[in-house]
């Protein structure tokens, strides 16, 4: 029997497949994208629901066909039946973790911050690493990524970088990012083996729509300036970065990754809403229920949330004490089975 859920779920795709034909709707841009993406969401339920009740109807046609006196039917009908069923309960399975309430965030695009910490070069060394991994782990998703903004050292290490990432349901696989990541290894440049521990942090912020900040016209003070160059032919002659402040909160954006004036700006401006949501959120986050924050953590950077171990091969997250292998396979971006541990706990 269908879940009454269900059932609102598919009333609701209905609609909204009447909806898009309407050319009243077609002709607002902004209501096609809202039901586009909501018809997008609920997609795969409907799919899922009606390939059950497909299924269902292949089975009880079985049952008539084991009521006969066909032996050879029969048998047919047994190795059919238990195969029907088992997909059967695969699909109810999946169609119950669908329904199950989400976090109205985690389809949101998001921009991850990344930054050297105690450590040094070795410190900005693993920046450029976990920006990689990110990345990789992004790309396996299909998900879009773009550097915003990036501070490096000259043997390639990394002191700060911010960059999105694009897709449907970013934040709900990288949101269990967020606080300290510790490395303990031995550097290429230690004589003596020594294994050294460094520290970075990560932020993942959810980059806000339009309507989710309300910035007044003077809120803003932008300043322009001349970016630091690397010198010779590449050195910038015009007033290119772009500094906004937020004059209500005092929050400061600094951007000069781009060559031009306005790209600077439109990157500062994403940045800075994503800033001012992630106070609007931390707030809201104060109320969440004590038993998420146990599993998955709060989400603040001061927590010391994992640790990189080289020489034992082993990854171990403190929130949930549990222990990861194959540390280069994860490094290059096959982050599944953590970030799967936590959407199951989440669930759970």
């Amino acid at each position: 029997m269908i879940p009454e859920k269900l059932k609102i779920v598919e009333a609701e795709y209905a609609d909204i497949e009447r909806s898009l034909s309407d050319p009243n709707i077609v002709s607002d841009t902004s209501k096609l994208k809202e039901l586009s993406i909501r018809r997008k969401e609920l997609f795969p339920l409907v799919d899922k629901s009606l390939l059950l009740k497909k299924i269902e109807q292949e089975i009880t046609h079985i049952h008539e066909i084991l009521k006969s006196n066909d032996l050879e039917m029969i048998e047919l009908a047994k190795t059919e039946l238990s195969e029907l069923e088992s997909k059967r309960d695969q699909l109810s399975s999946e169609l119950e973790d669908l329904l199950k309430p989400k976090d109205p965030l985690d389809k949101k695009n998001i921009i991850i911050e990344i930054r050297a910490a105690a450590g040094g070069d070795e410190s900005a060394l693993f920046v450029s690493e976990l920006h990689r991994m990110y990345s990789r782990y992004a790309q396996t998703k299909n998900f879009k990524t773009e550097v915003l903004e990036l501070s490096s050292i000259g043997i390639g290490g990394i002191k700060e970088i911010m960059f999105t990432v694009e897709g449907n349901g970013a934040y709900g696989f990288f949101k269990y990012e967020s606080g300290t990541h510790r490395v303990q290894r031995v550097p290429e440049t230690e004589a003596s083996g020594r294994v050294h521990t460094s520290t970075v942090t990560v932020a993942v912020l959810v980059e806000p729509e339009d309507v989710d900040v309300n910035i007044g016209p003077n809120d803003l003070r932008v300043d322009t300036y001349r970016a630091g160059g690397h010198g010779g032919q590449y050195l910038q002659k015009t007033d290119s970065a772009v500094r906004i402040t937020h004059i209500p909160t005092n929050t400061v954006v600094a951007c000069q990754d781009e060559r031009s004036q306005l790209k600077n700006k439109l990157k500062a401006m994403k940045i800075l809403r994503a800033r001012l949501y992630e106070v609007m959120q931390h707030q809201q986050q104060q109320k969440i229920a004590q038993d998420r924050k146990k599993q998955v953590g709060t989400g603040d950077r001061s927590e010391k949330i994992r640790t990189y171990n080289f020489p034992q091969d082993r990854i171990t997250d403190h929130r949930i004490n549990e222990n990861f292998h194959n540390i280069q396979k994860i490094m290059e971006g096959e982050m599944d089975p953590i970030v799967e541990k936590f959407r199951d706990l989440e669930k759970a």
